[in-house]
């Protein structure tokens, strides 16, 4: 059979479902600071799969799965709900919320970026 690499942090049940199907299949056990990095990238993966489904259903089941790695993420670095709930309301004291649903074309640079990893000139 032809190899597939993957490269990327898995659930743990995968490699059973491999195996099941009569598969091999090769994994790691990561060390701590990989798996955090294997998350950053997971939670990524996971988001923009969003931008694709068709049905209520894969967004619920897209979304549960942001929020398993999220979760996971707040479980390693040691985030607890107080903290993460402060945040939030920082947030939407300083830019607000979505609720206007306000889609930018454009701007003068003044400096400010939306995100300053993202933004950029055009």
């Amino acid at each position: 059979m032809k190899k597939i690499h993957y490269n990327k942090l898995i659930r743990d049940k995968i490699p059973q479902k491999i195996a099941r199907s009569g598969g091999s299949f090769r994994v790691r056990v990561l060390k701590p600071k990989e798996f955090e990095k294997e998350l950053l990238k997971k939670v990524e993966e996971e988001a923009s799969a969003l931008s694709v489904v068709k049905s209520r259903v894969e967004l619920i089941s897209e979304l549960t799965d942001v929020l398993d790695v999220i979760d996971e993420i707040k479980l390693v670095k040691k985030i607890t709900p107080s903290e993460l709930a402060r945040a939030k309301r920082e947030n939407f004291k300083k830019k607000g919320g979505f609720k206007k649903r306000l889609y930018l074309h454009w701007a003068e640079d003044t400096g400010y970026r939306t995100n300053e990893k993202r933004g950029r000139k055009r």
